[in-house]
């Protein structure tokens, strides 16, 4: 039975949006509101959660800081206060966030969460179901999806993994290595995220051990007296995106020494280029890499299969274990709700190569989905807002126009 038809119509109520209906009060949401709000024009904003950017305040871990200066994950409009460090904290980030919905006037409506939509070619709108208290259907000329590509967490399925016996969660549930001190971890994930919780892991006394199944890059967070990210936009602008990396890696090299002697092989594809062709961020060292040197973290390569209390590698190797940490990222949920879209790609990506991944058809827009980190939220936020903006007053000068020329043949009459 489709989505849109059943035995709770007599319950549903119908909302018409004189404007856009931004699904997602994340930090994507919160830009496109905030664009819209200086443009002067209306919104709704539904977000599923009891509060703005809830993976931010209940999916991170402790010791979390932004990977890039400040200056490059504001949002439009407001810039980071002064006295918060070059690298703002977790709690630092929420704060801000929710200073931005106060300074534009957001005030998203909690609890509703999203579970269908589709466009009505028959009225020319968007039907968005939402289940609260009751069911809500509301209809909008402009569909704004900006719940991202970190939905819902990715655990992969490993043999053997119910029988193992002992903790697994996921890093979205991680909050401190405090609660592992003295135990096996093995940390499965080799990411900013993976390589941060083994760094954790490691300073409250545990002892982890990090899956390394693929290539990956890591650079230092700073060089030559900069951000590796601010370096590398400078860089940009005079050389080529490969000599860029060139010039990225031997800095790597002089700073971090050989990875791969630590079990840590580079993919073919440089670090930015492989950022771009297929949204790989590359890993930045916030001090993982000396206690690999050290040897108080372990890098292993993949699960073949878990046993009760131990796991087996692809190697053969068999590992005593107490705990579990899958840091295996996100994903999008956007097709489970969405339907008829041209937009996104089932994997959650932009169908349309960057920077043009915002917008689709029939008045569907897309934000926080190109793999371009908060300055990428900023700069799409702004474009689509911009865009509702010209319809808006092109169809707000049609009506005029027609209202004015029907008011002179009533006149004459």
């Amino acid at each position: 039975m489709s989505q849109f038809s059943g035995h709770r119509q007599a319950r549903r109520r119908t909302k018409w949006v004189n404007g856009a209906l931004i699904v997602g009060a994340g930090p994507s949401g919160l830009a496109v509101g905030a664009c819209l709000r200086q443009q002067g024009l209306p919104f709704v904003i539904l977000e599923r959660a009891r509060c703005v950017a809830s993976l931010w305040q209940t999916r991170t871990y402790d010791r979390l800081r932004l990977h890039l200066p400040k200056r490059f994950c504001s949002l439009p409009g407001l810039p980071f206060p002064g006295d918060f460090p070059e690298y703002p904290t977790r709690d630092q980030f929420v704060e801000y966030l929710e200073a931005y919905a106060r300074r534009f006037e957001l005030s998203p409506r909690f609890g509703e969460a999203v579970t269908a939509a589709r466009f009505d070619a028959t009225c020319g709108m968007w039907r968005v179901r939402t289940a609260a208290e009751a069911e809500v259907e509301y209809m909008c000329h402009w569909l704004v999806v900006a719940t991202g590509e970190n939905a819902e967490c990715v655990v992969p399925a490993v043999e053997g993994m119910c029988d193992f016996g002992g903790r697994v969660i996921h890093s979205g549930e991680y909050k401190s290595g405090e609660a592992f001190s003295g135990e096996r971890v093995l940390v499965v994930g080799c990411g900013n995220s993976g390589m941060e919780l083994c760094l954790d892991l490691c300073l409250h006394g545990a002892f982890p051990a990090m899956v390394v199944r693929d290539s990956v890059h890591v650079l230092p967070r700073e060089a030559l007296g900069k951000s590796t990210f601010e370096l590398a936009v400078q860089l940009m602008k005079w050389l080529p995106l490969r000599l860029v990396d060139r010039v990225l890696l031997a800095i790597s090299w002089m700073k971090l020494g050989d990875v791969k002697k630590l079990g840590l092989n580079r993919p073919a594809l440089g670090p930015f280029e492989l950022k771009f062709m297929q949204g790989k961020t590359p890993v930045l060292d916030l001090g993982t890499l000396h206690k690999i040197k050290t040897g108080k973290i372990k890098v292993i390569p993949g699960i073949k299969k878990f046993l009760h209390g131990k796991v087996e590698l692809v190697d053969g190797r068999i590992l005593n274990v107490d705990s579990v940490i899958f840091a295996t990222g996100y994903r999008s949920n956007i097709h489970e709700w969405l339907q008829g879209i041209d937009l996104i790609d089932k994997d959650g990506h932009p169908t349309r190569e960057f920077p043009n991944g915002w917008k689709g058809s029939s008045g569907l827009y897309a934000v926080g989905f190109g793999r371009t980190g908060l300055s990428g939220i900023s700069m799409d936020a702004a474009k689509v807002a911009e865009d509702i903006g010209r319809i808006w007053r092109e169809e707000t000068r049609q009506a005029k126009h027609i209202i004015a020329c029907h008011r002179r043949c009533t006149s004459q009459n």
